[in-house]
């Protein structure tokens, strides 16, 4: 049985929050705590939470961390930075690529993905086709980027984490709809393929 996932859009940009909890052992985590905490803590109701998690710092993301921290008590655990807009996350743990998170009985593995910003993670799903991958990438298109040379790292991003994926992986972002891989890999090798210059901003696989 693999793990239950849980997703609700919270707050007024309508980012996910994700819940995952181990079926056996009933532990969970909470990803991005961005705003809701009622919402949140219904979405953990009957389980064990042993961590919060985040993909990246952006204040859409960390909006009901400090509530969250709060009524959980348990550990923060985040990329070491550097963070959005110099915020400190007071993490506990912090993770960078290749670093595990149980869940139960259950392994996420860290995906470091840079380029939206610096701090960037995935959670990529052990022995599952799952991978929360925050605002890495979209259905549309990659995550919104502050610089050409911002851009030019989700490239990479692309190209050396993402795409490497199989085609059967489900990404779970931060933003709008899950989808498979597979289903977007032609137009993503497209896009990665082609000279973009110095954009900069919002993307869309079709650009």
């Amino acid at each position: 049985m693999p793990l239950t996932l849980i997703t609700r859009q919270v707050g007024p940009w309508g980012m996910n929050s994700y819940a995952l909890l181990c079926p056996q052992t009933g532990d969970s985590v909470l990803i991005d705590p961005g705003a809701d905490p009622d919402t949140l803590s219904e979405m953990l109701a009957g389980s064990t939470p042993t961590s919060i998690l985040l993909t990246h710092t952006h204040g859409d993301h960390i909006g009901s961390l400090e509530e969250m921290r709060a009524r959980l008590g348990v550990p923060v655990m985040a990329h070491p930075g550097p963070h959005v807009n110099d915020f400190d996350p007071r993490a506990a743990r912090h993770l960078t690529d290749g670093d595990s998170v149980q869940v139960g009985n259950y392994t996420l593995r860290v995906a470091e993905a840079p380029g939206h910003c610096a701090d960037q993670i995935c959670f990529v799903l052990e022995n599952d086709q799952r991978v929360v991958v925050g605002d890495t990438i979209f259905a549309g298109g990659p995550g919104r980027t502050g610089s050409a040379e911002g851009f030019r790292t989700t490239l990479r991003t692309l190209r050396s984490v993402v795409l490497p994926w199989p085609d059967a992986t489900v990404c779970y972002p931060g933003h709008g709809p899950s989808f498979r891989l597979g289903d977007k890999r032609a137009a993503i090798d497209a896009f990665v393929a082609k000279d973009h210059g110095d954009f900069h901003g919002d993307a869309t696989w079709e650009m």
